[in-house]
């Protein structure tokens, strides 16, 4: 799932709802799991061993030219936890294989990016056209995994929201990356892509029904409600897309009706 939203919308702390039934484990790159943390400290005091986070940032220095990132490792750590999450004590396994029980969460692919761009400037010498291919291509290979059929867990990817304007001079809203190439193909890698809004009176709601600057999608549109309240949205959609299966029927022994002919 593509979750995208203005900041401050809301979408870290509509992943509440989520936790009594899954394990979220998040990729934090935003550095803003607070909101989170007490809601579920409120609501589900009991469930917060099943949130578990890693947050991911890189330092920087203030320079005559401006701040300068001096220690580029989130994005590399980032891959290593992708391919098996493990850090001091903690060790989870491969994320491939949690299963239907647990969402990995990254939050947000747009700072995400920037930690792909600094990983990979140091390496591009003066050519930032190369720095900025270099870094969209291996958020794209990311994007490729994540989604795979080997990838047997669930997935959010929370993004902010960059206009970018079309030749027809329409503009329209895509996932925040790094770069202009990256963002329209980032929705390609998602069945389902949902909206984080805050409408008229602070209301905050996700959205489903696309809109006419945002493309969104889900692939069950029949069952899908076109909004929902922000405070038990994602664990209504989750319900649509995964389903709980119904309990298997004993099996009965067949009555054969007899056939009358004339």
């Amino acid at each position: 799932m593509l979750y995208i939203g203005h900041s401050k919308a809301g979408k870290t702390g509509s992943l509440t709802p989520l936790v009594p039934n899954f394990n979220l484990r998040i990729l934090d790159f935003d550095n803003g799991l607070d909101v989170l943390k007490m809601h579920v400290q409120r609501l589900y005091p009991e469930r917060l061993s099943s949130v578990e986070y890693v947050t991911l940032r890189d330092t920087y220095k203030m320079t005559p030219t401006g701040p300068e990132c001096t220690r580029p490792t989130a994005f590399y750590e980032a891959q290593k936890l992708l391919t098996h999450w493990k850090y001091d004590d903690v060790d989870l396994g491969a994320p491939a294989e949690w299963g239907p029980d647990c969402i990995l969460v990254i939050d947000s692919f747009t700072f995400m990016s920037t930690a792909a761009f600094n990983a990979v400037e140091p390496m591009s010498g003066k050519d930032k056209r190369a720095a900025y291919g270099n870094a969209q291509r291996g958020l794209e290979k990311i994007l490729a995994i994540i989604q795979s059929d080997e990838f047997e867990t669930n997935v959010i990817v929370t993004s902010h929201i960059r206009y970018v304007e079309l030749e027809d001079g329409r503009k329209k809203g895509f996932p925040t990356s790094i770069g202009e190439a990256l963002s329209p193909v980032i929705p390609r890698y998602f069945n389902t892509v949902a909206l984080c809004e805050v409408g008229n009176g602070g209301k905050r709601t996700i959205q489903t029904a696309a809109t006419a600057s945002i493309d969104l999608a889900s692939p069950n549109p029949f069952e899908m409600l076109p909004r929902y309240d922000i405070e038990t949205g994602l664990a209504e959609i989750f319900k649509v897309l995964r389903p709980k299966p119904e309990k298997e029927k004993p099996n009965r022994p067949q009555v054969i009706k007899p056939t009358f002919k004339r």
